[in-house]
């Protein structure tokens, strides 16, 4: 559904090499987002990322492919805690190893309770390789995109006063794309995976660049009646996945 969106929408424009896309997600798979970065990439030079209201787990993992990302104040991202299918639902990949990781910690220290011993003897192995696989996918996408498409353009030191107006290597544009990806995964940080992260903490704290249009009216007016019509539409009709563009609805 989703290539087949994009192929009509680039059909209409041919020329066209940025689309711009405005993301409301709870998230979803890390293996889903790559192929729709994948799809598009085949048809735009440029992606901008338009977040009216919220972009979660997934859904940031999709931000972080785009050349911009646009927030306004009430905006929020969220942690990239993968989810994986457990055969009945899916559940949250860091918080099985986070459990895992203090099991082994305490038992280093000899303080493993009976019931935690029985609990960490039933673990399967191979459901925790996938775990941490799910884990280190979504680090290394996050590294790929931010150094390839978010950072394409940073071609100068702008803030650290050692390094001001110097050329930014690539090295430093790997180091920083994974000091974003490592906060960006750290439960121990955001303590939550529906925790919202909004601007102030994404520019402040991960000190990552984010447009914001918090101060244009007329933007925020027009973008927000229009979101507000579009989610009154998607839960009358009960959709669960929703897309549309100027021509296509």
């Amino acid at each position: 559904m989703f290539r087949d969106f994009i192929e009509k929408l680039k059909s209409e424009s041919i020329d066209q090499q940025r689309v711009t896309i405005f993301l409301t997600t709870h998230g979803g798979l890390a293996e889903t987002v790559e192929k729709m970065v994948d799809i598009i990439r085949f048809h735009y030079q440029e992606v901008y990322f338009v977040v009216p209201d919220y972009a979660m787990s997934a859904g940031t993992i999709f931000c972080m492919s785009g050349n911009k990302i646009f927030m306004d104040y009430s905006s929020s991202l969220g942690p990239i805690d993968p989810q994986v299918f457990t055969g009945k639902d899916y559940a949250s990949a860091l918080g099985y190893l986070d459990q895992v990781e203090k099991m082994i910690e305490k038992s280093k220290k000899g303080e493993l309770t009976d019931a935690e011993f029985i609990m960490f003897e039933k673990l399967d192995l191979a459901m925790l390789s996938s775990y941490e696989q799910a884990k280190n996918l979504t680090i290394t996408l996050l590294k790929k995109w931010l150094v390839q498409y978010k950072f394409a353009n940073w071609g100068t030191h702008a803030t650290d006063p050692r390094k001001k107006g110097k050329p930014v290597t690539t090295k430093e544009k790997e180091k920083r794309a994974e000091e974003i990806a490592k906060m960006l995964s750290d439960n121990k940080l955001w303590h939550s995976h529906g925790r919202m992260i909004g601007i102030n903490t994404l520019t402040n704290l991960l000190r990552l660049k984010i447009d914001d249009y918090s101060n244009n009216t007329p933007l925020r007016t027009i973008q927000l009646a229009c979101r507000t019509a579009m989610l009154e539409y998607i839960q009358r009709e009960k959709y669960t996945s929703f897309l549309h563009s100027k021509n296509f609805f």
